[in-house]
């Protein structure tokens, strides 16, 4: 079983960046892969991007593809959700979630962070 904690969200003007932090309890994070969603005001939970138990593969939404990178380091548990040239439309709810498999979505996740805010201003 594994625990996560996001860190990092906030307020940001459009355009800016914002670096998230999921931290996990537990000595088995390397072998899960990690998953970032974000769920906005009235809408459906949404996946952000994945990063397999190595970190050596990366798979993006659309959306974010060449704006944000995801990134671990398995010997300190954590993983990063760099954001970059943010919008409006980034505004949402952050979670990260960890897996067995590296998919999009998120039935395919048993442990879940309590996520984080972020606001991207006009």
């Amino acid at each position: 079983q594994v625990q996560l904690v996001e860190s990092g969200g906030g307020l940001v003007h459009t355009g800016g960046s914002l670096r998230l932090s999921c931290a996990a309890s537990g000595r088995t994070f390397s072998t899960y892969s990690v998953g970032w969603f974000r769920q906005a005001p009235g809408k459906e939970r949404e996946f952000v991007a994945t990063i397999s138990r190595s970190g050596g593969s990366t798979y993006y939404a659309d959306s974010v593809k060449g704006r944000f990178t995801a990134a671990r380091d398995n010997d300190k548990n954590t993983a990063d959700l760099q954001m970059s040239s943010l919008k409006p439309e980034d505004t949402a709810f952050y979670y990260c979630a960890a897996g067995s498999l590296t998919f999009s979505t998120p039935s395919s996740y048993s442990y879940w962070g309590v996520g984080t805010q972020v606001t991207v201003s006009s």
